[in-house]
């Protein structure tokens, strides 16, 4: 077995023991699960939108308690500052009894931080997050302090309740690598949740990985090969998101205002290379684009009035654009 057989077979077995861990609390939701997990080893941040109650904020608690990271929360409301997330200078004494300036660290220092309804803060606030999110530093009285490695923010926000909400704006949501749409459960899910919260304690979780894992898992999805004719595949699904592309179908012509941006793309791309990992392979197939470009894509599309009015589903759009990509790129690439 070569080594980058050896580091692909351990990859996979690292994903399954975090995976395992987090499915002894959340109950069901195994796409959000590998999102989650898929956005952790990307390095990018995901959106997760769902009606109260249904896990959240408890599936990322267990994610922090399943590898070896710091975590904070951050619950957002409309009284939040931004420097009650990045941090402020406060005035102290030394030892010899002089006073100075230090900086005291906000909660997004961390490695795994929640931003609970970030929709709930004022614009103000919310770019102070984003602007942590980007650039992976907080700079606070003209000097720069850059956050823990690896860092992931796990947002979270409620769809229906817009009363006394800033929603995100279209250039901000573009940051967030994935959004994941948290459904309710079914009816066996529902009595397993029941089963395990009414009666004994629930197992403890155990960290199974730590910070250098994760780093060093992210390296190797990385050197993951794409072949010329996947990455046209990856590229025509990203242009038909734009209406006045060659690439759109119709649906998308008629109901798509502005499409993805190039985040959207490289989304796609880094993403897909885990998900080949994951498979088994240690190259990215068509099928893995396609697998992602769901929720890499479905924050990245702005409907115009007509596909609001009607209320079309952004992603009912992106499955018509896998659907015309596969079908134009089949003869060539023998899919």
């Amino acid at each position: 077995m070569s080594d980058i057989e050896r580091e692909s077979v351990s990859f996979i077995a690292d994903f399954n023991r975090v995976k395992a861990e987090i499915s002894k609390v959340i109950v069901g939701n195994e796409q959000i699960i590998d999102g989650v997990l898929i956005c952790l080893l990307a390095g990018g941040h995901a959106l997760l939108e769902g009606v109260p109650g249904l896990g959240k904020t408890l599936l990322v608690r267990t994610l922090s308690q399943s590898v070896s990271l710091t975590f904070s929360r951050v619950q957002f409301t409309p009284d939040l500052m931004p420097a009650d997330i990045t941090g402020t200078n406060i005035l102290s004494e030394t030892a010899t009894g002089q006073k100075e300036f230090k900086f005291q660290a906000g909660p997004v220092f961390a490695n795994i931080v929640l931003a609970d309804e970030i929709n709930r803060a004022t614009p103000k606030t919310q770019s102070a997050m984003l602007e942590a999110m980007q650039e992976h530093a907080v700079t606070v009285a003209g000097i720069q302090h850059r956050l823990k490695q690896p860092f992931l923010v796990l947002a979270t926000q409620n769809p229906i309740e817009m009363e006394g909400t800033y929603p995100l704006p279209e250039a901000q949501l573009d940051r967030f690598l994935y959004k994941l749409l948290v459904k309710s459960p079914t009816f066996e899910d529902l009595a397993t949740i029941i089963d395990r919260t009414t009666g004994v304690p629930q197992q403890e979780i155990e960290a199974v990985i730590d910070g250098e894992t994760i780093l060093k898992m992210r390296a190797l999805a990385r050197e993951v090969p794409m072949a010329p004719s996947v990455r046209e595949f990856a590229i025509r699904v990203v242009l038909a998101t734009q209406p006045d592309s060659p690439f759109a179908p119709n649906s998308v012509k008629q109901f798509v205002r502005f499409g993805s941006s190039p985040r959207g793309a490289q989304a796609i791309v880094t993403t897909a290379k885990i998900k080949a990992l994951l498979s088994g392979r240690f190259n990215v197939a068509l099928e893995d684009i396609a697998s992602v470009a769901v929720p890499a894509l479905r924050h990245r599309l702005i409907l115009n009035f007509e596909g609001q009015a009607e209320a079309i589903e952004p992603d009912t759009l992106i499955e018509d654009i896998i659907k015309k990509s596969q079908a134009e790129t089949a003869p060539k690439v023998g899919v």
